[in-house]
This record gives structure tokens, sequence and C-alpha cells, in this order.
């Protein structure tokens, strides 16, 4: 976790796999129609409430006999993480796809309190 010059904000990052299917033959590779593949990212300290997050591939290894289909979304953003979701669609040959995720928001400062 990166720390601004604002101790109440704060940056995590990270680079993950999401899937690798050419090898094993996976339906990502050899399927058609709608797929999905989500990755759980767990940040390594929590936020005081859900930051933004933004993703971008890192590595997107595709077929080009066909049309390139792909949607990259943040889903289930909360303090403690989110889901990686990749969707693919039609006959679409995604061989492997890694996500690099960017996530900026509150953090939680010693001198908070919470009345009841």
């Amino acid at each position: 976790m990166k720390r601004l010059r604002n101790p109440r904000t704060g940056i995590a990052q990270g680079d993950e796999m999401v899937f690798a299917e050419f090898e094993t033959g996976g339906t990502m590779w050899t399927g058609s129609g709608e797929r999905e593949r989500r990755k759980a990212v767990r940040f390594d300290e929590g936020f005081a409430s859900s930051p933004a997050v933004q993703l971008s591939m890192s590595l997107w290894d595709m077929d080009t006999s066909a049309a390139i289909r792909a949607e990259l979304v943040a889903e289930n953003v909360t303090t403690a993480g989110f889901d990686i979701v990749f969707r693919t669609w039609a006959d679409s040959r995604v061989a492997r796809v890694r996500v690099s995720w960017m996530a900026i928001g509150e953090l939680a400062f010693e001198d908070d309190w919470d009345v009841e």
C-alpha cells in the first residue's frame, strides 16, 4: 500500500494472471459462446470505504482468426478486495489473460473515532 502525503488516501496495486488455457485446452481457448473467468483479489491492507478500482490488460494472448471480443470489469468491490472479471463471447478464442490493477481510496486514520 502506498500512502500519499495525505494520510487518508491509499493506493494498492498488483498484476494477476486471470487464466491460461491454451496448453490445457480450456473453454476460453476451445469453446464458443458466452464465457467468463473471475479472479478474487484481496488487498494487503483494507480501505476505510470501497476504493475506486482501475483495470488494464498486461497480457492478452488471443487467436486472430476470429473477431476479438472482450470485456474486463471489476465487480464486488469492497474495503477488503474485489473480483477481476473477464468475459468473451461468440467465436473469440483467448489463450491467456493477465490484468494489472490499481485501487485508490480512503484509509482509516489513527485519529478516527466512532461515536455511538
